[in-house]
């Protein structure tokens, strides 16, 4: 129960990758963390790309960089929305200024390219936006896992076991 103390938002929006949301948010439970689902709206119902459902707990307006340890962003299609609310932007902007943890794998980095925090960093994404990654400033490579720091990025889902291990331990160092 090495996260037993640790608190870390899950961005949610609709048509996230069901495994990039869920296996992380369960991974990092299991290692006794509190991880809120956090979307526009507290109690909305979410579905992912292919139809697993999530439950928001709070909406982004409801959280505070100050109460939490981490963040975990899921790709899928719901980047593309995420990206689009000034809360979501400022929430990313201000854990990559406390240097926090942030995790986000595939289409993820749309969100930290809208939040403007990938200039000289080193990370990974799905190959399908590693023009977007590399014109935000980002250094991509074609690795399963990057960790530059406090970001942890990753590719897609068979490289989910060693981007939410890099993920857990980085949070337990903090």
């Amino acid at each position: 129960m090495r996260l037993q103390n640790k608190k870390v938002i899950a961005l949610v929006g609709p048509e996230f990758e069901d495994l990039e949301l869920w296996y992380p948010v369960l991974r990092l439970r299991e290692e006794g963390a509190k991880v809120d689902l956090v979307g526009d709206k507290a109690k909305e119902k979410y579905v992912g790309k292919y139809g697993v459902p999530a439950e928001s707990d709070l909406a982004f307006s409801e959280v505070s960089v100050d109460d939490y340890d981490a963040i975990l962003v899921p790709g899928g299609w719901a980047p593309d929305k995420l990206r689009r609310y000034p809360e979501v932007l400022e929430l990313v902007r201000k854990m990559d200024e406390a240097e926090k943890p942030i995790g986000q794998i595939c289409h993820a980095g749309w969100v930290l390219i809208s939040a403007d925090i990938l200039h000289g960093r080193k990370v990974t994404s799905t190959p399908g936006i590693k023009d977007d990654m590399t014109n935000a400033g980002a250094k991509w490579v074609d690795e399963a896992v990057v960790v530059d720091g406090h970001i942890v990025s990753s590719r897609r889902p068979p490289d989910l076991p060693p981007y939410v291990k890099e993920f857990a331990d980085l949070l337990a160092e903090g």
